[in-house]
């Protein structure tokens, strides 16, 4: 497979080092790891040329740190939850808003390290939190002082801050898991945006040696993938805490999620969109985030308001991912996961193949996973019975395709 064949199928052409190849082995480590850290839209051949020996190596490592720097720049990396303004105090007012409404505290704030004080960064009344210290946050991941419990912001093992939830009850570990990798992910983007800055002061100064502009891109790297893998703990934690408070018995985003690789799997899909299906499968009911869990804890009638609620659960899950910058491609497929082949279906009416694929794949693997799950208001139906179900509706509400493949997938 040539290089232009390799970029059709989605492969790095950082992973080709065609460009690269030379005596430096942490130069050529740099090319192959950094397709991992940044998104395939990203990736262009011009991008590739930038960092090549054609030019001199304190010029290349400037062009990759300054690449490195604008695609992890606050813009990009600080729309964690649900919000759009780069101003610090509106977006860190926001995730404790939205942290509010997901898990049913009675209070969120977050404190930021500062001159060797804990700050807040929301409300001007309360500068300090003076129940905990900073020597505090060193080593718990969880603080418990009763009414309030205390989340530590860190960057590897460094605090940068504090995440304090004033509470009603004891959390379930579901919550507390999600508020812990929301405090990671952000831990590690404060010290994130710190590098930025202190990297793009070096790039700017003409005395910075080769060895500083060295150490920088390493201190860049080993940040960017650890905000990869708290990206991927953030994404598995929501969606346990969306099925904690659906009253899920199971974990029914997961086996959503498992049920569409292997539909994507039978039908021949290639990795990268399988991927992004397994993530929609994931957070394809991340609406039910923010409504109140009595909702599906009844087995009583619904009231007007909440039915309301229930039926615009995927509305509001399509715009909190578009405020979660690294899970954005996936909104298409959960969209238009409630259309149907017939045309009856939400919110536009389309029909057939006009809906895309991945909604056609998560709307399937939504309905088997839910009609084989226990529920609070009924027990689950056997694996054979669901299938007839779905395989009675082909054509109305299912592809015929896709139903064939989770067909395979069962047996």
């Amino acid at each position: 497979m040539d290089k232009e064949e390799k970029k059709q199928v989605g492969i790095s052409l950082f992973g080709q080092s065609d460009y690269l190849r030379e005596v430096d082995p942490i130069e050529e480590m740099f090319a192959l790891n950094l397709g991992d850290f940044i998104s395939e839209s990203l990736i262009s051949e011009d991008l590739a040329k930038k960092i090549s020996t054609k030019a001199n190596k304190k010029e290349r490592l400037q062009n990759q740190l300054k690449e490195l720097t604008d695609i992890y720049s606050s813009k990009n990396t600080l729309c964690v939850l649900n919000f759009s303004t780069n101003e610090e105090q509106a977006i860190y007012k926001s995730i404790a808003k939205s942290i509010l409404q997901m898990i049913e505290v009675n209070d969120c704030k977050i404190y930021l390290i500062k001159e060797d004080k804990l700050i807040s960064v929301v409300e001007k009344g309360l500068p300090e939190a003076n129940t905990i210290t900073i020597s505090d946050l060193m080593h718990d991941d969880i603080i418990d002082r009763g009414e309030f419990v205390y989340i530590p912001m860190r960057s590897s093992s460094m605090p940068v801050g504090v995440i304090e939830l004033s509470v009603k009850e004891k959390l379930q570990d579901d919550y507390l898991d999600l508020v812990m990798s929301i405090a990671n992910l952000l831990g590690t983007t404060i010290t994130l945006q710190n590098e930025v800055e202190l990297t793009n002061k070096l790039i700017e100064s003409i005395d910075t040696s080769e060895f500083e502009l060295k150490q920088a891109r390493a201190e860049l790297t080993a940040l960017i993938g650890d905000l990869c893998d708290y990206q991927q703990s953030f994404v598995e934690s929501l969606a346990n805490a969306v099925d904690h408070k659906g009253q899920y018995t199971v974990s029914h985003s997961r086996n959503t999620a498992k049920l569409a690789r292997g539909i994507c799997k039978n039908l021949g899909l290639n990795e990268k969109t399988t991927d992004l299906i397994y993530y929609a499968g994931l957070l394809q009911n991340i609406g039910k985030i923010i409504l109140p869990e009595k909702i599906f804890a009844t087995n009583g009638k619904l009231t007007a308001d909440e039915l309301k609620k229930i039926k615009n659960h995927t509305n509001i899950g399509v715009n909190l991912l578009m405020n979660i910058n690294f899970l954005s491609e996936v909104v298409p497929y959960i969209t238009y996961q409630t259309e149907r082949i017939d045309g009856s279906g939400l919110p536009e009416g389309l029909k057939g193949q006009s809906i895309p694929l991945g909604s056609r794949i998560i709307a399937v693997a939504d309905a088997y996973s839910a009609m084989t799950s226990d529920r609070p208001y009924r027990k689950a139906m056997d694996s054979q019975q669901a299938f007839e179900i779905i395989s009675s509706e082909i054509d109305k509400k299912w592809d015929r395709d896709v139903v064939n493949a989770l067909g395979q997938f069962i047996k």
